[in-house]
């Protein structure tokens, strides 16, 4: 290249770059004009910088595909121990973007609450407190490490700007004496060395700020050529710096030809960047072969460079198949109605559907990168919002089943103290009421059900069981009572209504005590045997009452007829009174009788207490009404 012979060139520039003798004026003239004309190079680098400007943020994602998938937190811990290790150059925000992607990879599955395969619908595992306070402590040990990374990389960026800005400072410089060397015309040959130095020492020099290196280039070219063009030197020194340049600049085409063929359409992109910035630094070539070799090189880096094009070309059209994709999985994992789930297997079944889901992400290329951080918000927003919701329920079912075990426990308990009881029609109800509130208490976790369901049915088995072998006793005595009590219903059939009220009366309390002295009769037939009692004694106390109604009229006649001055008129007044007050009395009768529930023995027998009452109280009003008709037709 055009300076790295500097160092072999200095010591012989005085003697190279000795006065020629004097020529005439035109000869001096034509040569100046030579190397004027020579030295001057057109900015076809400028033109092949803009071509290769696209795409220049996404040239690391073929890596990004052969970087090995990070499947545990332990490993994504290690790869991000090693990425610190580095030097600081040679941490790529590639490398960290990829390590925190892959660590939330893995959060959105840890997160679902951990019941056990094994398990019943109805069983809820509790979380694991260790196992926990491991995942909170890798978050941390995570979240430690890529601020290290971070500060790291910030230290060596403001290290690196710092230098940039040193390097154009110092560039700037040489370009300032270079353009002072060429001002010097007078002792421009003299002047050489030490522009081959400086020449060598920009080379030497950093890189500067991306936004001033072609800047900084054109005007290190611009005085390189202004300086060219000044200098008083031989052609054979001329035409031997353009050969080597030529030499070094054919090397570079070689190179970039050879690109053409390079497998990694990224790794023969960067290798074409830096193929250009060595040609940027190589000095000019014979005038009559400068554009032909320019336009070589330009053409083997367009073909690089469309190859770098179609490669993200289709990329990208892989990545808008991946966003389509992702997008669909949003959508179907949204379309899952959180509020609508019921019971542990909707909700498991919701889970199942969810990590499927889950995987599928994991194993999808990506997307662009701003569309798929959006997409995966998106999507871990939703899965975050469901195990929450999933959590809440289980919670809550936890404590429903709390609730459950507590209170079927308490059956079992109070079960286990009866069982040997006998008293046996309280405690046969009860036990009856226990089984239906068993029924009416909900499910307990399934390691308890069993064996309560077991204790329970164990005592109820144990009572009905022992009260079976006693009431097989009990029934003969029920039967003979049964046949009592119906041979006294015969008695108050046989007994008639128009013998003396005192006979009457005094046989009806007789078979009225002998029916209270008698014992229990079988259940069936205990309302039926009743029923007849009462309707006979109904029958003979209306008929006693008929008796007594006709007497007592007959009495108030005989009253009436006696009665003198406004007796009858009070006595017809407190009759009105009575009257209504039975009325009354009545109406509330009725209006009652419309609260009562028929559906049952018992509260039949209460309906039929209500319609006797009310019969009676109608009776009492019929004779107080005829009482006063009475009382009229006197006065």
């Amino acid at each position: 290249m055009e300076t790295n012979e500097s160092s072999l060139r200095a010591a012989g520039a005085e003697e190279i770059l000795t006065p020629a003798p004097q020529t005439d004026a035109a000869e001096h003239a034509e040569q100046t004009a030579d190397l004027n004309q020579s030295q001057l190079l057109p900015d076809p680098e400028v033109q092949a910088e803009e071509e290769m400007t696209e795409a220049v943020e996404q040239q690391e994602e073929k890596q990004q595909e052969q970087h090995r998938r990070l499947a545990t937190a332990e490993e994504v811990l290690a790869a991000a121990c090693d990425i610190l290790a580095r030097e600081a150059a040679d941490i790529a925000g590639d490398d960290v973007r990829r390590l925190r992607a892959a660590w939330n990879s893995l959060k959105p599955a840890a997160e679902a609450p951990a019941e056990a395969a094994d398990e019943a619908p109805a069983e809820v595992v509790e979380p694991d407190a260790e196992a926990v306070a491991a995942a909170m402590k890798q978050e941390e040990m995570f979240a430690a490490i890529l601020t290290q990374i971070r500060d790291k990389k910030a230290a060596w960026t403001a290290e690196q700007e710092a230098q940039r800005a040193a390097n154009l400072e110092r560039k700037n410089a040489i370009i300032d004496e270079i353009n002072a060397l060429a001002d010097d015309t007078d002792n421009v040959n003299r002047t050489f060395p030490r522009y081959r130095e400086l020449q060598d020492e920009f080379n030497a020099i950093g890189d500067v700020e991306p936004t001033e290196e072609t800047g900084v280039w054109k005007r290190f070219q611009d005085a390189r050529e202004r300086y060219s063009d000044n200098l008083k030197i031989n052609k054979e020194l001329r035409d031997y710096d353009f050969k080597k340049n030529l030499d070094s600049k054919t090397l570079l085409l070689e190179e970039a030809e050879r690109l053409a063929a390079e497998d990694d359409v990224i790794t023969a992109y960067r290798r074409l960047q830096e193929l250009h910035n060595k040609w940027r630094r190589i000095g000019p070539v014979a005038k009559e072969i400068r554009e032909e070799i320019w336009d070589k090189f330009k053409a083997a880096s367009v073909v690089v460079n469309k190859r770098y094009q179609a490669h993200f070309e289709e990329r990208k059209a892989a990545e808008a198949e991946a966003e389509a994709a992702k997008l669909a999985l949003c959508e179907q994992a949204e379309a899952i109605d959180i509020d609508a789930l019921s019971g542990f297997n909707a909700w498991e079944k919701a889970t199942a559907t969810i990590q499927e889901l889950q995987a599928r992400w994991r194993d999808m290329a990506h997307a662009a990168r701003r569309t798929d951080r959006e997409l995966f918000a998106r999507f871990r927003s939703f899965c975050d919002k469901f195990f929450a919701a999933k959590a809440e329920y289980f919670k809550a079912t936890r404590e429903k089943l709390a609730a459950n075990l507590a209170a079927k426990t308490a059956l079992v308990e109070e079960a286990e103290a009866l069982k040997d009881s006998e008293e046996w029609t309280k405690a046969g109800n009860r036990f009856v009421e226990m089984q239906k509130e068993w029924r009416a208490v909900g499910p307990v976790a399934k390691r308890y059900s069993d064996a309560l369901w077991n204790r329970f049915m164990e005592a109820c088995n144990h009572f009905f069981d022992r009260k079976k072998k006693v009431a097989g006793g009990r029934r003969d005595e029920e039967n003979a009572n049964l046949a009592a009590k119906r041979a006294l219903v015969d008695r108050l059939a046989a007994l008639d209504p128009e013998m003396p009220r005192a006979e009457l009366l005094a046989a009806i309390k007789e078979v009225q005590d002998e029916w209270q002295t008698i014992g229990h009769v079988p259940f069936r037939e205990k309302d039926k045997v009743y029923e007849q009692y009462r309707a006979r004694l109904d029958e003979l106390r209306d008929g006693i009452s008929g008796a007594r109604r006709r007497e007592r009229r007959e009495q108030f006649a005989g009253a009436v007829a006696r009665m003198e001055g406004d007796s009858a008129d009070r006595e017809r007044d407190r009759l009105a009174r009575v009257a209504e007050a039975k009325r009354a009395e009545l109406r509330t009768l009725e209006n009652n009788l419309g609260f009562l529930n028929a559906k049952s023995k018992s509260g039949n027998s209460l309906i039929q207490d209500f319609e006797r009452k009310i019969e009676r109280l109608r009776a009492d009003i019929d004779e107080i009404v005829e009482k006063i008709k009475m009382l009229r037709s006197q006065a």
